[in-house]
C-alpha cells in the first residue's frame, strides 16, 4: 500500500492580493525561485481582498499547478490586516509569514528569517526596511521614521518598523495575539506588534532593502491613510491607558 504523502508544512507564505495583475506572475515566479531549494517544506496561501481585475483568475491558475497551495477569496474588500489574519489562521505550518507581492522588498531574505524562527531563536521577525533614498521614496522614508518615533512614544513599539509588510511568526504563539487586534486595515501592523510585545514574544529585526517601484500605483493613500493612522494610534493609546488603569485598580 502506497504511503500517503504528508501535507504538513514548515512554512506558509501568505500573499495578500488586491489588483495585482500587472506583476502577479513575475512575483510568484521570483518567490518560487528563491524558495525552490530551501530545505524545508513550504506553501503559498493567497488571500485576495475582492480584486475586480484578473488577480482571482491568476490565483486559481496557480492552484491548478500547485496542489498544496491554498487561496481564500473575500467577497468584499476587508483590508490588509484582515487578509493577513485570515491567512495565518488558514495555515497549519510551524511558521507563517507575509510579504507584499509587489516585491518592493525582495523575497531573498525569507529563508534566513524562517530559519530563525524554526531554530527557536525568535517568535516574531520583522524585515526592517532600509531605504535606498531617491525622489520616489523620500516622502515614505520620512513618514516611516517619524511614525516609528511617534508610535514608540504613544504605545511603546520600541521604534520598530511596525509598518513593514514583511513579518514572520511562530504561528502557534501568534494565534492568541490575533484576537487582541481590532483594526482590519493598515494599522493592524502596529497593533500586532504592540500586543506581541505585551505577550512577551521574542521579537527580532532583520534589515531588508526597500526599493520603491515606480511602475505601479501604491495602494497606500498618504493623506487619508495618515489621518486614519493618527486616529487609530490615539485610539490604541487610550485603550492601553484604560487597561493599565483597570490593572492598577485590581
Amino acid at each position: 500500500m502506497k504511503k500517503k504523502r504528508s501535507t504538513r508544512f514548515d512554512f506558509s507564505l501568505i500573499l495578500p492580493t488586491y489588483h495585482e495583475e500587472g506583476h502577479f506572475v513575475q512575483s510568484v515566479r521570483t518567490i518560487e525561485s528563491v524558495l525552490s531549494d530551501v530545505g524545508f517544506r513550504w506553501q503559498i496561501i493567497f488571500v485576495d481582498d475582492a480584486s475586480t481585475d484578473s488577480t482571482p483568475e491568476l490565483i486559481r491558475h496557480e492552484l491548478k499547478i500547485h496542489k498544496n497551495w491554498k487561496a481564500l477569496f473575500h467577497k468584499k474588500n476587508m483590508g490588509r490586516g484582515r487578509t493577513v489574519m485570515d491567512g495565518i489562521r488558514a495555515s497549519r505550518a510551524t511558521v507563517a509569514g507575509y510579504i507584499d507581492i509587489d516585491l518592493e522588498v525582495s523575497p531573498v531574505y525569507i529563508p534566513q528569517i524562517v530559519r530563525i524562527i524554526m531554530n527557536d531563536d525568535a517568535d516574531v521577525v520583522i524585515g526592517t526596511r532600509v531605504y535606498r533614498t531617491n525622489i520616489h521614496s523620500i516622502i515614505r522614508e520620512i513618514a516611516s521614521v517619524g511614525y516609528r518615533y511617534l508610535s514608540d512614544k504613544m504605545v511603546g513599539t520600541n521604534k520598530m518598523d511596525t509598518e513593514s509588510g514583511y513579518k514572520f511568526f511562530n504561528r502557534k504563539k501568534i494565534l492568541p495575539v490575533l484576537t487582541k487586534t481590532r483594526h482590519a486595515h493598515w494599522f493592524w501592523d502596529t497593533e500586532i506588534m504592540v500586543f506581541a510585545r505585551a505577550a512577551n514574544l521574542r521579537i527580532r529585526e532583520v534589515p531588508v532593502l526597500f526599493l520603491r517601484r515606480i511602475d505601479k500605483r501604491s495602494t497606500v493613500n498618504l493623506i487619508p491613510d495618515t489621518i486614519d493612522y493618527m486616529q487609530s494610534l490615539f485610539g490604541l493609546w487610550r485603550r492601553l491607558i484604560t487597561k493599565q488603569g483597570e490593572v492598577r485598580e485590581n
